[in-house]
């Protein structure tokens, strides 16, 4: 493979490390981190830490560090994560968020805190990996142990089974009924954790999420089978985006009753998980989340509706996650009476009813998200482009697949009752 070849499996803004990144700078996080004050770094490799289409708000880099102490010499290889350093669209969109000060709230106080709890109720759920390092001053860094040696991979190129997805589920349930206890005992501790999607500062005027649902549109005027929807989501154009809005500040501006409030992950997609099979029998072992930029209290079917467009299989899709969904829901109970939340009970019926009542955020990802991780998917398009050419976005309308789900999905929401009140 040429050098050329190789490059394009990764960001562009990741084949070259910046600076700083050096000897000197991880000599110094090892010291702290191993409370080594002698601590030599021997030998560093930096390496891009992920493919295209993985992430797309944050630049990252795997470093293998070779180093002594007076216990002898080892090997650490972390993965270290930083804001966008090169001018244009990346930069722009992310160097005034709260990305960064988010994730180490979630490392640093939260998933921590979570962990405890699952342990108290006996538990042993790992629901994060070690964070090495991090920093918002001179510079927004996080450096965590590299899950790669340790049996962890990025699925890309198949379906999820069913053993990894219901891990993946139970994973979510046992999250949310952790924060659900905490917003109960402790509703301070996440007071911090109120920027979502839409709380970025540019997301909401950007072309990716404004054309998306004009592009759509556009597509439905010309397969005749779709035509049909048309009118529903003509009208829907000038409203749609603020009601989508709605659901995800719902929290924090118009908390109703009986609703079903966590701690979302955010972000909830498969490039933001990392399996681990048996290297020997090659039976399934564990799943990781990871990436918690713009994990935020609100509705749990934030991290439910996206992860039917951004996770589920078309036939499931087509059913909502209908059996994914319920069997998430057991757990999510299960785990609230494990550790002794003092709440008032979830109901499926409840959830199911807060879904439906969430319909814009399906349409949201239906004809903004659900295109974009096809193509990705399919490795049709790279994610940068996606982004940042709405030209190359209507293409991706029309790629094989999408609009054949939409025949299915479509008549499932209008036997819901979703177009009524549009």
């Amino acid at each position: 493979m040429s050098e050329n070849a190789g490059a394009e499996q990764f960001n562009e803004d990741e084949l070259v490390a910046p600076s700083w990144l050096n000897t000197e700078f991880i000599e110094g996080v090892l010291r702290s981190h191993e409370k080594a004050p002698e601590l030599k770094v021997t030998d560093l490799k930096i390496t891009p830490a992920s493919a295209q289409g993985d992430h797309y708000a944050s630049v990252m880099f795997r470093t293998t560090a070779e180093y002594t102490t007076m216990k002898g010499k080892f090997t650490k290889p972390l993965i270290l994560k930083t804001m966008p350093h090169e001018e244009g669209h990346k930069k722009d969109m992310l160097s005034n968020s709260h990305l960064f000060s988010t994730e180490i709230g979630m490392y640093s106080k939260v998933l921590p805190e979570f962990e405890r709890i699952l342990r108290e109720a006996g538990d042993s759920t790992k629901l994060y990996v070690p964070c090495v390092y991090h920093s918002m001053e001179p510079r927004q860094v996080l450096i965590f142990e590299d899950l790669v040696p340790q049996g962890y991979a990025v699925i890309r190129d198949r379906p999820v089974t069913p053993e990894e997805q219901k891990a993946v589920f139970t994973k979510l349930a046992k999250w949310h009924a952790v924060s659900m206890k905490v917003i109960n005992e402790q509703p301070d501790f996440l007071n911090d954790f109120q920027y979502g999607l839409i709380e970025m500062p540019t997301v909401m005027n950007d072309p990716m999420v404004t054309t998306g649902m004009a592009n759509f549109v556009e597509m439905l005027s010309v397969d005749p089978e779709l035509t049909k929807y048309k009118a529903y989501f003509s009208k829907m154009q000038d409203v749609y985006l603020s009601r989508m809005a709605e659901v995800m500040q719902e929290f924090r501006k118009n908390r109703q009753p009986d609703g079903h409030y966590v701690l979302s992950h955010g972000d909830f997609h498969l490039r933001n998980m990392m399996f681990r099979s048996n290297k020997n029998s090659g039976a399934f072992e564990d799943v990781m989340f990871v990436d918690f930029q713009i994990s935020n209290v609100c509705p749990s079917s934030v991290d439910l509706i996206y992860s039917i467009y951004m996770l589920l299989e078309p036939e499931q899709r087509c059913e909502l996650g209908k059996d994914v969904i319920n069997y998430y829901f057991s757990v999510l109970v299960d785990t609230l009476k494990k550790v002794g939340y003092k709440g008032v009970f979830p109901t499926q019926d409840g959830l199911w009813k807060e879904i439906h009542r969430h319909k814009y955020y399906d349409f949201f990802l239906m004809s903004t998200f659900m295109p974009m991780i096809l193509a990705i998917k399919a490795n049709a398009f790279k994610m940068a482009d996606l982004i940042q050419n709405n030209d190359i976005r209507k293409k991706v309308y029309f790629l094989d697949g999408y609009q054949e789900e939409l025949k299915k999905l479509l008549p499932k929401f209008e036997e819901l009752g979703y177009f009524k009140t549009i």
